[in-house]
């Protein structure tokens, strides 16, 4: 009987290390694919395009710090996106700060109002924090729509993209495709660093069993509070970069469709995963772009394709890959 149980657990501790084992081989393959395609992208594709794919893919990757890793469904991160993407444009425009330093004082801003936002919504759980963060996010865009910088429906237009550094020129094209690709590569280090740390580890127990992690001796609250205001800081810091690329802001940035677009791309890609949020960037802005011929109706298009997304890939694209290759995380 004794063997019996030591070779049972032999066999699942093997198990255990052949899944481990194939999950490193996995996110390895998956860096090169993405540092890959980030490198040879600008070649075959229009880089203004594959630029703005970059700004949405690290919006999408930071929310999903706050879904996927922390359990919070945000209804408002459109607030910190568009928020930061005017900040970053004013003071770039009107000030004379430089392309970097705009961006990040429009990250700063957005993890000021990140937290108090999080402050707020954090003493909710489930709808109603929801709910809560959409009704904030209406506020921002209130001021947005209202306060005299932002240029109100018309936007925040001519934003310079000026010289990195004071030497390289942002305004080529592929001076400022490095300049975007290295702003993404190093959010998403970031990203990739805090949910493979002690820290990510909390927020994942905070996702998993609340009351459990809360027994355990950890600051609940505190934990929820860091991880919403990191990811506000780091979706700040896309829609600063965003602001820069197309040398403006609009409503459309803080308007809550775009909220609704980043939850539409994370769970596409695979809320939880790794890299899953950032082909589910990929999906949806190729998707608007190929399609826009259609006007209104590519909406209907996405739509159905999340549907179909829903019914047979639950786990999102990235999610039911790892799945079928019995890879613990992607």
């Amino acid at each position: 009987m004794n063997d019996a149980v030591a070779d049972a657990g032999d066999l699942s501790a093997a198990a255990s290390t052949g899944r481990s084992q194939r999950s490193r081989v996995a996110q390895i393959l998956m860096w090169v694919a993405l540092i890959a395609a980030v490198v040879v992208a600008p070649f075959f594709l229009y880089p203004v395009f594959v630029m703005q794919i970059l700004c949405f893919a690290l919006f999408a990757c930071a929310f999903n710090l706050l879904i996927g890793f922390t359990g919070l469904l945000s209804f408002g991160h459109a607030a910190f996106f568009g928020g930061a993407a005017y900040v970053a444009g004013h003071v770039i425009k009107v000030w004379g700060l430089s392309p970097l330093a705009g961006i990040l004082v429009g990250a700063l801003a957005a993890a000021v109002l990140g937290y108090l936002i999080g402050a707020l919504a954090i003493r909710r759980q489930g709808i109603y924090f929801a709910m809560i963060t959409l009704a904030l996010a209406q506020i921002v865009y209130f001021f947005a729509l209202q306060l005299p910088f932002t240029g109100g429906e018309n936007g925040l237009q001519g934003i310079p993209r000026g010289h990195l550094f004071g030497i390289i020129d942002l305004s080529q094209p592929m001076a400022m495709y490095c300049f975007v690709a290295a702003i993404f590569l190093i959010g998403f280090l970031i990203i990739y660093r805090t949910v493979h740390s002690p820290f990510g580890q909390v927020l994942q127990a905070i996702r998993e069993n609340e009351p459990r992690a809360l027994s355990l001796g950890y600051n609940i609250d505190r934990f929820k509070l860091m991880a919403f205001v990191l990811s506000a800081t780091l979706s700040g810091v896309a829609g600063g970069t965003k602001a820069v690329v197309f040398q403006f802001a609009s409503l459309t940035d803080v308007h809550w469709q775009t909220s609704g677009e980043v939850i539409l791309m994370t769970l596409l890609g695979g809320m939880g995963t790794i890299f899953g949020p950032a082909v589910g960037a990929v999906t949806i802005v190729t998707l608007q772009h190929e399609l826009s011929f259609m006007g209104s109706w590519v909406q209907v298009v996405i739509g159905a394709i999340f549907i179909l997304c829903v019914l047979l890939f639950r786990r999102g694209i990235v999610g039911e890959i790892g799945r079928m290759l019995r890879v613990t995380s992607v």
